[in-house]
C-alpha cells in the first residue's frame, strides 16, 4: 500500500475553525446572528448538500447569496493579510511520503478551484497526483463517490489506499469506499460508530508520519 488520499479542511489546513469565524462574522453582518454553528452541521459535505441543510435550518427562502457576499468579504480580507493555516505535521508527512514513492491525492468536499487555491497558497500542490473537489462528483460525502473517483484516477483499488479524514461524513465516505481509513480529529470527536470502522485515530499529522515511518522500516 503506497497510496494516501487526503481530505483537506480540518485535516491538512485549520480551515474549519476559520470557517466558523467567517460565518459568525457573515451572520452578524447579514442580520441573522452568528452562524458559525452551521459549520459543525455540514462538516464534510459538498456545497449542494450543505445548502439543503442551511435551508432546513433557516427556511426555504433563506438568501444564501446575500450571506455568501459577507463570507467572501471575510475571506478576502483574511487572504490579504494571512496564508492558509497549515495543520501540525503536514509538511513533514508530505515530504516523507514523497521521499518513499507514495502516490497522493486530495478528495475534498470543497469546490476544486478552492482546493487548488489552498494547495498553492500552502506550497503543497506539487505533492498530489490527483485533486478532486466536491463539484467533481454527484453524491457528497458520506457517500463513497469521491473516494472511489480518487482511487480510479490513481489507478488503485480502494483496498490499496489509505484515507486521512477528520469529519464523520468524510470517515464514512472513505470506509464505505473500502479504504483503510485513519482519523485525525479536528472540531468533531469520534463516536462509538466511527471508532468501530476506522483503522486508527491519531492526534495529529506528526503521529501519522511516525506511523508510516515505522511501517516502512
Amino acid at each position: 500500500m503506497k497510496t494516501v488520499i487526503f481530505d483537506m479542511d480540518g485535516l491538512m489546513f485549520d480551515t474549519e475553525r476559520l470557517c466558523v469565524e467567517a460565518f459568525d462574522y457573515a451572520g452578524e453582518a447579514f442580520g441573522i446572528g452568528k452562524a458559525g454553528y452551521m459549520v459543525l452541521k455540514t462538516l464534510g459535505m459538498n456545497h449542494e448538500l450543505s445548502s439543503k441543510i442551511w435551508r432546513q435550518e433557516l427556511g426555504p427562502d433563506f438568501d444564501e447569496e446575500g450571506l455568501d457576499k459577507h463570507v467572501k468579504a471575510f475571506y478576502a480580507d483574511f487572504r490579504r493579510h494571512n496564508h492558509i493555516p497549515v495543520k501540525k505535521g503536514l509538511h513533514r508527512l508530505l515530504n516523507y511520503l514523497k521521499s518513499q514513492g507514495y502516490s497522493m491525492a486530495v478528495a475534498s468536499s470543497t469546490r476544486r478551484a478552492g482546493v487548488l487555491d489552498n494547495l498553492e497558497d500552502a506550497g503543497v500542490r506539487e505533492y498530489f497526483d490527483v485533486v478532486i473537489g466536491g463539484d467533481c462528483i454527484k453524491a457528497s460525502k458520506p457517500a463513497p463517490d469521491i473516494y472511489l473517483k480518487a482511487c480510479e484516477l490513481l489507478g488503485k483499488e480502494p483496498s490499496q489506499c489509505y484515507a486521512l479524514e477528520d469529519s464523520r461524513n468524510g470517515l464514512l465516505a472513505a470506509t464505505r469506499a473500502g479504504c483503510k481509513t485513519f482519523m485525525v480529529p479536528d472540531l468533531w470527536a469520534p463516536d462509538e460508530e466511527i471508532l468501530k470502522v476506522v483503522a486508527a485515530v491519531f492526534e495529529d499529522l506528526d503521529q501519522v508520519c511516525d506511523y508510516f515511518m515505522a511501517m516502512d522500516q
